[in-house]
């Protein structure tokens, strides 16, 4: 199936890989074809960097009172729970020779273990629950999305903008490396008007630079040039070869 023309179908494969539920040959597949094709690896790129960052974005949350009072009890039937079973193991040892009692304490003491651990299950469930939908309330919102590409078509680099953090994100997919005397330069091309530098790039594999939503707002594409170390001096223009190229794509998430 080509899931570019499925994007509503590329963004949930793409999530479920993020999040581990894609498995089997199903998520062998999907990674066949992130390998072969540049805009299902910049979806699957989107998605593990906007679930990694909620970690990030995750603010201390004090559990209600009564929560810790449900886990303490879950504590304390637990305790007892094994006391009652070293009393227990206690007793056989002591009356092995005797018959042994009915079954019905043993089946109840089992009851009881099992429903404090559902009970707990339960406790724990609703805290991480409560956990997780503070953190997706605060995920950044990746409005604007890039896939820059080199003259052979090839995914080299992946840009998105945070607008919550106002932030351009950048990740190297490629195996472009300059030179030790060079840098790359992220430039904005805005239709009509002259070529506007983003900033200048490191050799890190991942990189933040600080913009507002007018630098990327109404810009069709962004390019990369490669310019002499530390880049052109400011209010200048590239002067290098435009090594990736991209058009920036608005996305309302």
């Amino acid at each position: 199936m080509n899931l570019i023309a499925h994007p509503e179908l590329l963004e949930l494969l793409a999530a479920s890989h993020a999040l581990g539920t894609l498995r089997g040959g199903a998520r062998r597949r999907f990674e066949a074809m992130a390998r072969e094709q540049a805009p299902v690896r910049a979806a699957a790129l989107v998605w593990q960097g906007r679930l990694a960052s909620m970690t990030e974005l995750q603010s201390p949350i004090v559990p209600d009172a009564a929560v810790w009072t449900r886990i303490r009890n879950m504590i304390d039937a637990e305790k007892a729970q094994q006391a009652m079973a070293q009393q227990r193991d206690a007793a056989n040892a002591a009356a092995s020779a005797r018959p042994q009692p009915g079954g019905w304490l043993r089946s109840l003491a089992l009851w009881r273990g099992a429903t404090a651990a559902g009970a707990l299950a339960t406790v724990l469930a609703v805290v991480v629950g409560l956990n997780l939908r503070d953190q997706l309330n605060n995920a950044p919102a990746v409005q604007y999305v890039a896939v820059l590409s080199d003259d052979q078509s090839t995914a080299s680099m992946l840009v998105t903008f945070d607008p919550k953090k106002k932030q351009l994100v950048l990740q190297r997919v490629g195996n472009y490396t300059e030179a030790g005397d060079k840098s790359l330069q992220l430039w904005a091309l805005p239709p009509g008007g002259a070529p506007r530098s983003l900033g200048v790039l490191d050799n890190a594999p991942g990189l933040r630079l600080a913009a507002s939503e007018s630098d990327v707002h109404a810009v069709p594409t962004l390019a990369v040039t490669l310019e002499a170390k530390g880049g052109v001096p400011p209010g200048s223009g590239p002067k290098g070869p435009v090594v990736f190229k991209g058009a920036l794509i608005e996305k309302t998430i």
